[in-house]
This record gives C-alpha cells, sequence and structure tokens, in this order.
C-alpha cells in the first residue's frame, strides 16, 4: 500500500534516457572491464576463435529475462551453445559480406550512438551521486514526511453485511479478533491476522481511512462497506510518522539522484541543439516542446519513504 521513495515524475525524454542506461550499456561497460587471464578460462573455440568465461558473462547479462528460470549449469551450458552458433553464423555473413548492406549499416550506426548515449549517461548519473547529494535529498524529503498522522490497524474483509455484523457480535462477546480473522477474513492479510501495519490516510480507500482514523486505539469498529466489502477494523496504536533511516532508504534515493541527474543532463543538452521536427506543421514545430518535470522529493503522499508493509 505504500510506494517507492522517491517517485520520479518525469516525462517520455527522461524515460528514454533512464531506460537506456539498463540496456546496452552492460555490454559496453563489461567489455571494459580488465579480467585475469586465470579467471577468464578458455570455455570453447569456433574455427580457431576463442569464447572465454568472460563472453559468457556478458552473454548472460544481454541475454537476461529469457535466462531467468534455468538452474546455473543450464544457463552456462546455452549461453555458451548461443555463443558457439553466433561465431559460426558471424563469420558466415562476414564472408557474405553482410556488413555491405545499407540495413547493417544503419543498425550499426544506431547501436553505435545507443553505446554513447548509455556511457555518457552511466558517466554522468555516477558522478552526481555523491554522499551529499543523496543525504540533502534525504532531508528534503524527511522534513514532508515528519509530523504526519499514521494508524495500525487489523481488518476482517467480508462479502455481506449480514456476515460482518455476525463477527461484531462475536467480537463483542469477546472472541479475539485476530483469531476471527484467521478463520474468516477474505483478505490476503488473514493470516497475519488481519494485520495492516502502518498506513496513511492516502493509503486506504477513504471509507475505510475515515473510520479507521476515527477509531481511538484498542477499538472496533462497526462493519464499514467499501468496494472490497465489509470491513470490521480495529486500531491498534496511532503515531505521528517518522522517516525511515537513511540506510533504509539509501539505494532508492541513489535511483533517484542517478535518474535526475540523467534527465537534467538530457534536458541541458536538447537546450543547446538544434532540432527541427519534419513531422510537424512549421507553427508546431516552433513551439519549444515541454521539458520532463525535474524530478523532485514530493510530499508524504506522493512519496511513501518508509519500508514497504508485509
Amino acid at each position: 500500500m505504500t510506494s517507492p521513495f522517491p517517485e520520479m515524475k518525469t516525462g517520455l525524454r527522461l524515460g528514454l534516457a533512464t531506460l537506456a542506461v539498463t540496456g546496452c550499456l552492460a555490454a559496453l561497460l563489461a567489455a571494459g572491464l580488465p579480467v585475469r587471464a586465470e579467471d577468464n578460462p578458455v570455455l570453447a573455440k569456433v574455427n580457431g576463435v576463442e569464447i572465454r568465461q568472460s563472453d559468457v558473462a556478458l552473454a548472460e547479462e544481454e541475454l537476461g529475462p529469457s535466462l531467468a528460470q534455468m538452474d546455473p549449469a543450464t544457463k552456462k551450458d546455452n549461453v555458451l551453445a548461443f555463443l558457439i552458433d553466433l561465431k559460426i553464423v558471424a563469420k558466415a555473413a562476414e564472408d557474405k559480406k553482410v556488413e555491405n548492406s545499407d540495413d547493417f549499416k544503419k543498425r550499426l550506426a544506431f547501436t553505435r550512438s545507443r553505446l554513447l548515449m548509455d556511457s555518457l549517461l552511466a558517466t554522468e548519473g555516477k558522478a552526481a551521486t555523491t554522499d551529499d547529494a543523496m543525504k540533502k535529498v534525504y532531508e528534503e524529503a524527511s522534513k514532508q514526511i515528519t509530523g504526519e498522522m499514521e494508524v495500525h490497524a487489523r481488518h476482517i474483509l467480508v462479502e455481506t453485511e449480514d456476515e460482518a455484523k455476525a463477527i461484531a457480535e462475536e467480537l463483542k462477546k469477546g472472541a479475539d479478533f485476530a483469531d476471527l480473522a484467521k478463520k474468516k477474513s477474505k483478505d490476503p492479510g488473514a493470516s497475519d491476522g488481519g494485520d495492516l501495519g502502518f498506513f496513511t490516510k492516502e493509503q486506504m480507500v477513504p471509507e475505510f481511512s475515515a473510520v479507521a482514523f476515527a477509531l481511538e486505539p484498542g477499538k472496533i469498529s462497526d462493519p464499514v462497506k467499501s468496494q472490497f466489502g465489509w470491513h470490521i477494523i480495529k486500531v491498534e496504536e496511532k503515531r505521528s510518522r517518522k522517516a525511515p533511516e537513511f540506510e533504509q532508504v539509501k539505494g532508492q534515493i541513489e535511483t533517484y539522484v542517478t535518474r535526475k541527474a540523467q534527465a537534467d543532463y538530457v534536458a541541458k543538452l536538447r537546450e543547446a541543439a538544434k532540432v527541427e521536427r519534419m513531422d510537424k506543421p512549421a507553427e508546431t514545430a516552433a513551439k519549444p516542446e515541454a521539458k520532463p518535470d525535474p524530478a523532485k522529493p514530493d510530499a508524504a503522499k506522493d512519496s511513501k519513504m518508509a519500508p514497504a508493509k508485509k
């Protein structure tokens, strides 16, 4: 019920710039890493051309999702077989002078540009991700979060009002809330006794939040209807929300700072470039295109700087 911190609010251009970093960049960077010979054995030869462990590692990064379900041994065997075929077919393509075709040249030029972009954006992002920059983002977001009210509650979710009323009666007679939740709630959290953990008003549907935040700790609500069914709510605790420790969200902040730096860099380069859109009428093309919103830590309701709930 929470969203990661900080939440990126950027346009399509940032999407292009940041998405690219996870694509061809892996190939470029891995290819440039120094590898000791003893750590990089030859695994196969194709017409005298060596295929080493580093080639397999690089191919694994590029093939990615298609290998996710394989065990390590099967993965390595499949990747090595792929590389053997790759060498064989690539040599056949060279013999046929495929690289001289216009289509090949266009694709090669595109791939080169993509790798250049990936490499430069990675450098800019890394340079911007300093401890001071990350601490500043953390402090700014913490100020917006601290002080917001949170409620820790349990609930029992059923299909009908009659079921909810029957459960309410059992609770009035002294039945244990958590036990009833385990037995009768259809919510996925029923196995935890209906425990929802801490949440803010915006993280729940309005009907639920209105009742939960009005109840005092230890109190149980009457049946409450929402789009999910009928709820019985028990409030366990209320508190003023606090920002998590820096180390808990450091990874998210690092990603945020990196992507913001990349977005700003792309926007700066675009401002200095002469861009002509031939696919649009002159009056439309002359108008400056909207820049992506600068990524920034939003208020607590937009950026939930909190550890994920169960």
